[in-house]
């Protein structure tokens, strides 16, 4: 019979204290550095539940016109995980984002362990697009915020229903790492959607997960290169139809296809770490649709996290206080207007500072100020906005 364990405050601590820090794992791996996971396989346990939880408060102003103050329960994410067999694992993550407006199964999968360096993975997986799309709990990172051009471009997070391979293979002091599966893809959403312009996030609507909209599989590939101690180094890409063009056989429509490229780095350097993300994506639009409708979008990220004091205040032991630095850049309609001539300037600027207090690896409290620029379709003046956010975030 399996034991299911419920981690005590306790043992939480006790994991919390011994999870290794995560440059030491491949960004493959990512789903499985989470500290209930290793607390439950230090102990044997045949399964074992986790999770996470964040919130934080909002306080924004566009050229002067604020909507106030506010506060958000933004995610808590059930872990749920168990060894089947030697070499054969499963996990899943169910979330509920804003208390209960929305619920999404985020990942639920099996792996098979040939070797090392063979792994089968099938089911809900996520898709290995960039460094943030896998890494994505929010107890990992110094900002309320998620990058994006990770969330905007690379429609993250982006789980789909799908197969594949992926795997380790040592190469002196360096980690050989490789995914690469085939999915559903992406839907009809991509260009029908509220945000009246080319949308990669859209095109992530529930039936992917019951029907490929036009039978055609999409396929992602990540290859990285990893050095223990210092970092990793990834790219990756993803190709496939996202709009329906065939309906009980009949060709209704032509074929488009999206495609995004990725590069992607963390680095430790000296007691700082420097990670970020770029991508390129390309998405094939009707001939008649309009420039509103880019089909060339580019995006990064760049973080920088420094720690400047460790000690301890009132009983807490090991506490770790930081600063961070953001810069971010996306251009979601790279082109000119065929009338004119005059470039399309639908795009934006960001920079984000913060300050974090780690009372573990796993729970910190977090303060960021954004400010940003948008620049609409026509390129008038940009919109500055500017604001703060404070908040928390911890696994469980």
């Amino acid at each position: 019979m399996k034991r299911l364990t419920l981690s005590s405050p306790a043992s939480s601590a006790a994991a919390a204290a011994q999870v290794p820090d995560t440059l030491d794992a491949p960004n493959k791996d990512a789903v499985y550095q989470r500290p209930f996971i290793l607390q439950g396989e230090r102990g044997s346990l045949a399964a074992a539940i986790g999770g996470y939880v964040e919130a934080n408060t909002n306080y924004f102003a566009t050229d002067g016109i604020s909507d106030g103050f506010s506060m958000e329960m933004r995610r808590f994410n059930i872990f749920l995980y168990s060894t089947l067999k030697e070499r054969i694992r499963f996990i899943s993550e169910l979330e509920f984002e804003h208390g209960v407006e929305e619920i999404a199964l985020e990942t639920a999968l099996l792996d098979f362990e040939f070797n090392p360096a063979l792994i089968f993975r099938a089911g809900i997986v996520l898709v290995p697009i960039g460094y943030f799309n896998q890494n994505h709990d929010s107890p990992k990172w110094d900002f309320v915020d998620r990058p994006l051009v990770s969330t905007t471009i690379i429609p993250a997070t982006y789980s789909d229903i799908g197969f594949g391979f992926h795997g380790t293979i040592p190469a002196g002091s360096l980690a050989l790492t490789y995914e690469t599966y085939l999915l559903n893809g992406l839907q009809d959403g991509v260009l029908n959607n509220t945000e009246n312009r080319t949308f990669l996030p859209a095109g992530k609507n529930e039936g992917r997960f019951g029907q490929d909209n036009n039978g055609s599989p999409a396929a992602a590939l990540r290859l990285a290169v990893k050095k223990r101690k210092l970092g990793e180094v990834g790219f990756s890409s993803f190709a496939g139809y996202y709009n329906t063009f065939k309906q009980d056989g009949l060709r209704i429509d032509e074929s488009r296809t999206a495609w995004v490229f990725a590069f992607d780095y963390n680095f430790s350097i000296g007691k700082g770490q420097m990670l970020g993300e770029a991508a390129l994506a390309k998405i094939e639009t009707p001939k008649d649709i309009g420039p509103v409708f880019g089909q060339t979008q580019w995006g990064f990220h760049a973080d920088f996290i420094y720690p400047i004091l460790n000690g301890s205040l009132f009983q807490w032991k090991n506490l770790q206080l930081s600063l961070a630095l953001r810069l971010e850049a996306l251009d979601y309609n790279v082109g000119a207007f065929d009338e004119t001539g005059d470039p399309i300037s639908d795009h934006l600027l960001s920079l984000v500072s913060g300050i974090s207090l780690r009372f573990s690896p796993n729970t910190l409290l977090r303060a960021n100020y954004r400010y940003r620029w948008d620049t609409d379709l026509l390129g008038n003046p940009p919109a500055k906005t500017a604001g703060f956010q404070f908040g928390f975030a911890s696994y469980f």
